[in-house]
């Protein structure tokens, strides 16, 4: 594709010189001639592009660049990937598209005689004139061909091992970014089931709050139930001493008075009157017993 890139630049230089040395002297004949040679480069830039629109990274680059020109809006459509590989072409540089576009009205020589045709009328109407710079051009097409066919195997398998080492790494750090990212999305789904169970969460700690609330407000009220009972009861013990000792004391002086008044007179008798009753129930416990 460099070569047809460098012939086609060796056309159009020259026709370019051409026109404006031609509008320089000539002003009615030139701007024909100029017009006539820019139409048909223009139909030959948009003949190549259709052929080249599916058959190398070149036509792509062109059909983009027609694009670009372009000032309506660009569909955001995803763009189809670029063929690693070039499509077929004849003898170098001539798309294969490019015949099999021409062969339904020209047959198989058609292409041929049109690039004949071609080349017969530039050379014939003086539009491409040979000089220097169309064989500097051939020794560079020769070289650049030499080159290519020499070496271009072993460039190539070189690039192919360069894009494929970028590739691989490419799609490492891809995979690492996709492991990483579907991490993330793990880690996000789980923080969203953890958010919907706060509001659960939440709700079981005010329970829990609740009731640890009211256990305090119960062990408090239980606490004060206890110190109210621990001195109602003290004060029930005091008044229960008192009146235990107030009985005491009563006792204590009625029966040391009743001692008091005893003689011992009255202490005889009755000291020998139990004894008489202890013997009159001693007679008739054995009276019983006997019976």
């Amino acid at each position: 594709m460099s070569v047809g890139v460098l012939v086609l630049s060796a056309i159009v230089a020259p026709l370019c010189r051409r026109a404006r040395r031609d509008r320089n002297t000539v002003p009615g004949v030139a701007d024909n001639k100029a017009i006539h040679s820019s139409s048909m480069l223009s139909r030959l830039v948009i003949v190549s592009a259709n052929a080249l629109k599916g058959s190398s990274p070149l036509g792509a680059g062109l059909v983009q660049a027609s694009r670009s020109l372009h000032s309506s809006s660009q569909s955001l459509a995803p763009v189809p990937p670029l063929p690693e590989k070039g499509g077929k072409v004849r003898h170098g540089i001539i798309p294969e598209e490019l015949f099999q576009l021409l062969y339904p009205k020209t047959g198989v020589t058609g292409p041929y005689m049109l690039g004949t045709g071609l080349i017969v009328y530039l050379l014939s109407k003086e539009i491409y004139v040979i000089n220097h710079e169309t064989f500097a051009a051939a020794s560079i097409g020769a070289v650049i061909i030499y080159g290519v066919k020499k070496f271009g195997p072993s460039v190539a398998a070189f690039a192919d091992k360069l894009n494929e080492e970028k590739v691989a790494k490419a799609q490492e750090v891809k995979d690492l970014a996709m492991s990483s990212l579907t991490q993330a999305i793990e880690e996000e789904k789980k923080e969203q089931w953890r958010v919907e169970g706060r509001g659960m969460l939440f709700d079981t700690k005010r329970n829990n709050v609740a009731m640890l609330l009211e256990t305090n407000y119960r062990e408090r009220l239980h606490m004060v139930t206890n110190e109210v009972k621990k001195r109602l009861d003290f004060q029930v013990a005091l008044q229960a001493l008192q009146r235990r000792m107030a009985q005491e004391h009563m006792v204590n002086w009625v029966e040391k008075n009743v001692v008091s008044s005893i003689t011992p007179q009255q202490e005889k008798e009755s000291i020998a009157k139990c004894i008489t009753d202890l013997k009159a129930l001693a007679k008739a416990t054995q009276a019983k017993a006997v019976l």
